[in-house]
C-alpha cells in the first residue's frame, strides 16, 4: 500500500471517529477502531492519527465554540474508552526495553497525551507504569523508590502548572530517576522544559519513544529551585500568588465601577468574572516564575480568541489589565508584563486567531 493511500486510509478513519464521538455513539467508535485495525492500519498510527487527531479537533472546536462543554467532555470520555478497545484487540510485545513512568503534573487533569504515550511506549516493548492525571510529587517519587524505572516521563497540558512540574522534576532527580517532560504546557520549543531542568523534551508521543529507546542522562545533584531560576529572588511571584484573592477581590469591585452593566450582575455571573479574574493573576504569576512575559501575552490572546469566538469583545480584558496594573505597581516584572499584556490586546490581530 502507497504512503498516500495509507494516509488517506488513516484521515477516513479519523473522519468517522470524529462523527461517533461527536454524536456520542461510543460503540460506533469502537468499531471504527477495531476495523481501522483490522485493515492494517498501524496501531500506532491509529492512536496517534486517528484518536489523537480527533481528540485535538475537539479541542479546537470546543475554543472556536462550536463545541459545548458538556459535547468536549462527551467526547474526551468516548476517545479515552476507544484507546482500551486498541488495547484489548491488539496482541502487545513482550516488554523488552526499559521501564518508564508515566504521569500527569500534580493538578493536571487533562490525562489523554499521557495515555496515549504509554500505549506508544507499551507497542514499542516499553515496560509502563502510567499513573494518570494529577499526580502529586510525593506519591510519585514514592513510587519511584518502589519500582526503580529508567525514566519518568511526565505530562502538562495547563502552563500554570509549571511551578508543580518544576517542584516534580526537581524531587525525580533527587531520586536518582531522569524527567522526560512534554505537553502544551511545557512550550512548543520545549523552552520551559530545558528551563526547569528537565533531562530531555519531546514534541509527541513518538519523539518521545524515539528519545526513550536510548537511556536519558541521569540527573545532577540535587539542587533547589531557585539555582534554576535566580530571578524568583525578587519574591513577586510569591507574593502575588499570596495575594491572589486580594487582588480578585479589589479588580472585581474596581470593574464594577467602571462598567455599570456589571452592578447588576447576578450572583452566578459576579462569580463567573471572579473565576475569569483569578486565572489571569495564576498566568501572571507563572509568567513571573518563568521569567518570560510570552507566557503572559500568550495567554491573554487566546482567551481574546476564545470571548472572540462567543461574542464578547476583547477590548473587554484591557480594563481589568488597567486595574491589575495599579494593585501590583511596586512590582516592576508584573506591572511590565501588564502592559506588554495590553499592547498585544490592542494590535490588530490580537484575538483574531485561536491556536491550532
Amino acid at each position: 500500500m502507497s504512503t498516500v493511500t495509507r494516509g488517506t486510509r488513516v484521515a477516513e478513519h479519523a473522519e468517522r471517529l470524529w462523527d461517533a464521538v461527536t454524536a456520542g455513539d461510543e460503540y460506533a467508535a469502537g468499531d471504527i477502531v477495531v476495523r481501522a485495525l483490522g485493515d492494517g492500519t498501524d496501531p500506532e498510527s491509529v492512536l496517534l492519527d486517528v484518536i489523537g487527531a480527533v481528540q485535538r479537533r475537539v479541542g479546537r472546536e470546543w475554543a472556536a465554540n462550536r463545541l459545548s462543554v458538556a459535547q468536549e467532555h462527551a467526547a474526551t470520555a468516548i476517545n479515552d474508552r476507544v484507546i482500551a478497545t486498541v488495547g484489548h484487540v491488539l496482541r502487545r510485545p513482550e516488554p523488552h526495553l526499559g521501564r518508564i513512568t508515566v504521569a500527569c503534573v500534580d493538578g493536571e487533569w487533562h490525562a489523554m497525551p499521557a495515555r496515549l504515550l504509554s500505549e506508544v511506549l507499551r507497542l514499542r516493548g516499553f515496560r509502563v507504569d502510567y499513573l494518570g492525571a494529577q499526580v502529586p510529587a510525593p506519591h510519585l517519587v514514592a513510587h519511584l523508590h518502589r519500582t526503580g524505572p529508567d525514566a519518568v516521563a511526565l505530562s502538562g497540558s495547563l502552563a500554570t502548572r509549571l511551578p508543580a512540574a518544576h517542584a516534580t522534576i526537581t524531587a525525580c532527580q533527587a531520586a536518582a530517576t531522569p524527567v522526560i517532560a512534554g505537553g502544551a504546557a511545557f512550550g512548543p520549543d520545549g523552552r520551559y522544559a530545558r528551563l526547569l531542568g528537565a533531562e530531555a523534551w519531546a514534541p509527541d508521543a513518538r519523539a518521545a519513544a524515539d528519545r526513550l529507546a536510548e537511556p536519558l542522562p541521569r540527573p545532577h545533584a540535587a539542587h533547589q529551585p531557585l539555582d534554576d531560576l535566580p530571578h524568583l529572588a525578587d519574591q513577586e511571584y510569591t507574593l502575588v500568588t499570596r495575594s491572589s484573592p486580594a487582588l480578585v477581590k479589589t479588580v472585581l469591585t474596581g470593574l464594577a465601577e467602571r462598567i455599570p452593566a456589571m452592578r447588576a450582575y447576578t450572583d452566578q455571573q459576579r462569580q463567573h468574572t471572579a473565576e475569569d479574574l483569578a486565572h489571569i493573576v495564576e498566568f501572571l504569576a507563572t509568567a513571573l516564575y518563568v521569567g518570560d512575559e510570552e507566557l503572559f501575552t500568550g495567554f491573554l490572546g487566546w482567551t481574546a480568541g476564545i470571548l472572540t469566538a462567543r461574542g464578547v469583545p476583547a477590548a473587554s480584558l484591557v480594563p481589568a489589565l488597567e486595574l491589575f496594573e495599579a494593585e501590583l505597581r511596586d512590582f516592576p516584572r508584573a506591572t511590565g508584563m501588564l502592559r506588554a499584556a495590553r499592547t498585544h490586546l490592542a494590535e490588530p490581530a490580537a484575538g483574531s486567531e485561536l491556536p491550532a
